[in-house]
């Protein structure tokens, strides 16, 4: 099939054979262009699929991640949970006292600096 032909469908490559490409790219230290031309396929396909194999794994090439995110209940996949309001009420407790302790550990080191530069006065 043609590169790039309108019209034409996307061909969808398995990720066995995404695997394939980008493993046997990097033991035969291929080029990208190299290793597009042995597969038949686009460079920056082959670019692309290394990056993901690189930066998340061998695993990430058998994913679907084309379009746009599926929503679940009305939140986007991958975002983050709203979290329970136990810890959200916790993780505000725990701001507020790290900010207590700041604020006594900047007092006590003035403190600290002031009585050094009394005593060197002393001397």
């Amino acid at each position: 099939m043609p590169k790039g032909n309108p019209g034409q469908p996307k061909r969808e490559h398995t990720g066995e054979f995404k695997q394939k490409v980008v493993e046997y790219m990097r033991a035969e230290k291929l080029s990208y262009r190299e290793a597009a031309r042995q597969y038949n396929v686009s460079s920056a396909v082959v670019m692309h699929w290394e990056r993901k194999y690189l930066q998340e794994g061998a695993a990430s090439l058998y994913k679907e991640s084309r379009g746009r995110a599926s929503r679940e209940d009305g939140v986007l996949k991958g975002k983050p949970k709203k979290l329970s309001q136990e810890v959200e009420n916790d993780l505000i407790a725990e701001n507020q006292r790290l900010r207590m302790e700041v604020d006594y550990l900047k007092k006590l080191n003035a403190l600290v600096q002031e009585t050094q530069v009394l005593d060197k006065k002393r001397k």
